[in-house]
């Protein structure tokens, strides 16, 4: 890795980063990227689990706006379920 090049974490071979309540899933580069929102938590043994998590399919072309970018939504309990349609989602491309 050459210097300054960032490393990102990668989940079943695509980028996860994270950023507050924000999750993008994907290569920014290709045409769609996954973005996961964290709306809803709770607390279990001290540790805070997504209890309601949705997730946007979004066109990376930067010539649209935000909204018409949207091509595909949906709303799943846990942040498993999320990373799990974001995958598919994501293959489908």
């Amino acid at each position: 890795m050459a210097e300054g090049e960032k490393k990102f974490f990668t989940y079943r071979g695509f980028p996860l980063v994270r950023k507050g309540s924000d999750i993008y899933y994907g290569n920014m580069y290709d045409k769609y990227v996954i973005m996961m929102q964290v709306a809803g938590t709770t607390e279990e043994d001290g540790i805070k689990k997504a209890n309601k998590v949705r997730i946007y399919k979004m066109a990376t072309d930067e010539k649209l706006n935000p909204m018409e970018a949207i091509v595909k939504n949906t709303e799943k309990s846990s942040l498993y379920e999320a990373l799990d349609i974001a995958y598919v989602w994501l293959g489908k491309q």
